[in-house]
């Protein structure tokens, strides 16, 4: 019997008629087969590793469903468990022994010079979560998947990374099975994080030019403290502290013309409240002061709207062993007795707006919530941890103890609610809003750095895209099934800030028009290519995008 050649056997490999249906159907329904949201972050893992266009091409059809998934809340189950669910590499690991050849680590990265940003952590703080150590790397991961999902970036271009350090978690160094370095991390102190450091970014630098490196999920010490370290020298930005900051700014701007609406007071009487002072926490409040000055105040006067309470309670210049990042909204005009208790620095403070970065699960009590209700009559409440397990406050209880007149933004998604006959419906601050386009205008505008006006810029372009009908349901976001169309404006405020800043590298964005600019940054928006080959059964056919 002859043996024909395997290169050459005829028998097809893919069924005759699978052409005929919609495999990005098929996908979804094994997808929604799952039950266990940790067993659904696996199987799009798997999908992305066998066809990434196919993957990308179902995230981008069912983005409001998916994003949950790759992202917050699932993210935070999948990198606690990353050490035990890990089936391939799914990106760099750089490690402190890899000092004096990080470049050569770098290097082993598939895209090199064509590579445009880097998502890097070091795992200290994930989410609400802790030091998760090697296990981070899926919070890289899952943010460059929303870059290209909400910005369309390509995937070609993207590097997932994470520090492997140590960790101070003892429970992942008695785990046989941990992924990372059986050790603790580096103090903030030591001379040695500083050196890793330092070599990293210059590596970063060298092998990958035109890169944008988003840091994330940092201990709040280091992550100031490498921001401010490297930010004038490349192209950076910390997306916890400038990215929630940009995020929750926007945000803020309209629940605070709702609130003012409602009250009748102006703009410039709010008192915003944060109840959590880590780097988030101080990240936000500090580009919350962005909001009065737009109103013509000074920065001292801006300053002195916002309060921050701690595990300790309200944060008083007075305080001893203050840390350094808590020291500049801290309080020099209160001379009582330290304030410890929420409901007492809310009577003290009467705040029109209060802001949870706590990670401390329904820290925001009835007594809480309806306290704010007394004082204002559309108090904002912006329980901001994430994931929902850290949450301050859920959406159902902001509704009922208010009576519906709460205005509403969390980190994590809630569904809407029905409440006295009528169904309101929650914002959510959620940083995909922003980043995205933060990273699209710097990529496109080729910024060698991420100015301070760039990312106020994104803010206020964000404040301003809701719709007349968003407007009408009193949304304070927009909805993020728009998201391409808003990134892409977020993308061109960013590049006429840059160009106004003159850190612009890519001079031939001046001349062009906004219209214009607006309409060659949404041709730069990656898209996959179609899946569904109808025409003479050709696998390359196309068809209308999702």
């Amino acid at each position: 019997m002859m043996t024909i050649p395997y290169s050459s056997s005829p028998a097809p490999r893919t069924p005759p008629y699978f052409f005929n249906t919609d495999h990005r159907q098929r996908c979804l329904e094994q997808l929604r087969s799952k039950t266990d949201p940790l067993e659904k972050y696996i199987y799009l893992s798997g999908l992305k590793e066998r066809d990434s266009n196919l993957f990308y091409e179902v995230l981008l059809g069912n983005m409001l469903e998916i994003i949950p998934i790759l992202y917050t809340p699932t993210v935070g189950d999948a990198c606690s468990q990353y050490s035990h669910i890990w089936r391939r590499p799914e990106g760099l690991y750089v490690g402190i022994q890899n000092r004096g050849r990080i470049r050569d680590v770098l290097r082993t990265w598939s895209g090199g010079v064509n590579s445009r940003i880097a998502v890097v952590t070091d795992g200290s703080r994930i989410l609400g979560l802790g030091d998760l150590g090697a296990n981070g790397l899926p919070i890289s991961i899952g943010k460059l998947d929303l870059y290209i999902a909400g910005a369309g970036v390509s995937p070609a271009t993207t590097v997932p990374i994470c520090l492997d350090l140590g960790t101070n978690t003892q429970k992942f160094l008695d785990d046989p099975l941990y992924i990372g370095a059986r050790r603790k991390r580096p103090g903030v102190e030591e001379a040695r994080m500083d050196l890793f450091m330092k070599e990293f970014m210059e590596a970063m630098k060298e092998v990958f030019p035109s890169l944008l490196v988003q840091f994330e999920d940092f201990s709040t010490d280091n992550a100031f403290r490498y921001l401010d370290m490297f930010r004038s020298q490349y192209r950076c930005f910390n997306d916890d502290i400038q990215g929630t900051g940009a995020v929750i700014l926007s945000g803020f701007i309209n629940a605070a013309k709702l609130s003012s609406a409602a009250s009748g007071r102006p703009l410039t009487d709010h008192r915003i409240l944060f109840f959590g002072a880590g780097s988030a926490g101080i990240g936000v409040a500090k580009q919350l002061t962005s909001f009065f000055k737009l109103l013509g105040m000074s920065e001292d006067e801006a300053r002195s709207r916002i309060y921050t309470v701690d595990s300790k309670g309200l944060i008083t210049a007075d305080r001893k062993d203050l840390q350094e990042h808590k020291k500049y909204f801290a309080r020099t005009d209160y001379q009582g007795p330290p304030l410890k208790n929420l409901i007492d620095i809310i009577g003290y403070v009467k705040p029109t707006a209060l802001l949870g970065l706590s990670t401390i699960q329904n820290a925001f009590t009835e007594e809480v919530v309806r306290l704010m209700a007394s004082v204002n009559t559309r108090p904002i409440i912006f329980p901001l941890s994430n994931p929902v397990s850290v949450c301050e406050l859920g959406y159902t209880d902001a509704v009922q103890w208010t009576n519906g007149s709460v205005i509403f933004a969390s980190g994590s998604p809630y569904k809407p609610v029905e409440h006295a006959q009528k169904v309101y419906e929650p914002g959510q601050g959620n940083n995909m809003y922003i980043f995205p386009g933060i990273g699209l205008g710097t990529i496109l505008s080729k910024a060698r750095h991420v100015t301070d006006s760039m990312i106020e810029q994104a803010s206020i372009a964000l404040s301003e895209t809701l719709t007349e009908e968003e407007r009408s349901a009193d949304l304070v976001y927009p909805r993020l099934a728009r998201i391409r169309e808003i990134s892409a404006l977020i993308a061109l405020a960013v590049i006429r800030a840059a160009q106004k800043d003159g850190v612009d590298e890519n001079s031939s964005f001046r001349k062009m028009s906004d219209a214009a600019l607006l309409d060659y940054v949404k041709t730069k928006q990656w898209q996959p290519h179609s899946t569904r080959p109808y025409e003479n059964g050709n696998i390359n056919g196309s068809t209308p995008r999702l």
